[in-house]
């Protein structure tokens, strides 16, 4: 009875979001403290969808939620009243993202591209704020400085490029002296800087000093994600080796082997109550882990294909996940 192609989409729409809220009504009735899957956002890309970021502004306390495809597309969203509302598509790639990130106050995202730019998002009016070109070649990994005054981003050619907001340049290059960088990591009290290299090894710098602090070669296989705890005395990392790795920062100590993927583990984050992180995988797998017992306390196995990004919010009670399906997933966990 819906003629007219748009009165049947908009028609649609609302009964995907009635659905859903029903769902998500149902969901919060059997909470308790149970990790399940509390939200589906099918075909949220066109393509594979390789990085999501999650974060709460400072300025207005909006929950913004940012993906990253193979698409050349960055999307924006916010997570309101238990659904991922659609707010805007960023354009600007020329080729796939690698890698997305927000700052501190949830307010700018950073984008990584096959196309070797970095580009900047006002997430408040999705306008571009800048684009900075991180070389001749593809840059990959990118993460924010705490106090975000600063974006760091891996390289094939062994250095961690630090480039100033404001600038736009150039700030500072941490020589690794070893290959291509896949992965990189602020620690949350701004004092150290790591990344995971495509031949298994870790560096951890100090900032100030801008020395190598430690090589951690635990790894056999490329490093895809690394992670400091929120209070920034361990570091996780996770390889093509199928394993996860935590390492003591201070003293550089491996404290624990963990394993439990079947295959490659691609992204790692830490869940605010410092204790817990998850991981993804190309076994279509989302795991939760306790980092103090070091043991898997909940599989998630949503997903269609291999898993690319997990992130949680900003409290640890929802978790988000990407993945070669194009779906985007959030979880409920106990806090």
């Amino acid at each position: 009875y819906l003629y007219h192609p748009i009165q049947r989409k908009q028609w649609y729409q609302r009964r995907v979001r009635e659905h859903q809220l029903l769902l998500n009504y149902t969901n919060l009735r059997n909470r308790g403290t149970m990790y399940q899957m509390f939200h589906k956002r099918e075909e949220g890309h066109e393509d594979s969808i390789w990085s999501v970021a999650w974060a709460r502004s400072e300025k207005d306390n909006t929950e913004n939620i940012v993906t990253g495809g193979v698409d050349d597309l960055v999307k924006s969203w916010n997570w309101r009243d238990e659904f991922l509302d659609y707010k805007s598509t960023l354009k600007g790639h020329q080729l796939g993202i690698v890698s997305v990130t927000i700052n501190t106050a949830g307010t700018v995202a950073a984008s990584s591209s096959l196309d070797s730019t970095i580009r900047l998002w006002d997430l408040d009016s999705s306008k571009q704020i800048k684009s900075i070109d991180a070389g001749p070649v593809d840059c990959w990994s990118v993460a924010f400085s705490p106090d975000g005054q600063y974006i760091g981003s891996g390289s094939h050619s062994g250095k961690i490029n630090l480039f100033g907001i404001e600038s736009g340049k150039l700030e500072q290059s941490l020589d690794t002296r070893g290959k291509f960088i896949m992965s990189i990591a602020y620690s949350p009290d701004g004092h150290y800087i790591a990344c995971g290299g495509i031949d298994g090894i870790v560096c951890i710098f100090d900032l100030a000093t801008g020395k190598l602090l430690h090589t951690l070669e635990g790894h056999a296989m490329p490093i895809r994600s690394l992670i400091f705890s929120p209070d920034s005395q361990l570091l996780t990392t996770c390889s093509d080796d199928t394993s996860i790795k935590i390492y003591d920062v201070q003293h550089a100590n491996l404290i624990g082997t963990l394993s439990g993927h079947g295959s490659f583990v691609l992204c790692v984050d830490f869940c605010p109550d410092n204790t817990h992180f998850a991981t993804s995988s190309s076994d279509r797998k989302v795991k939760v882990w306790d980092a103090g017992m070091r043991r898997c306390v909940h599989t998630f196995s949503e997903h269609k294909d291999q898993v690319w990004g997990v992130a949680y919010n900003d409290n640890g009670s929802k978790l988000v996940s990407v993945s070669d399906d194009k779906d985007i997933i959030i979880y409920d966990c106990p806090i």
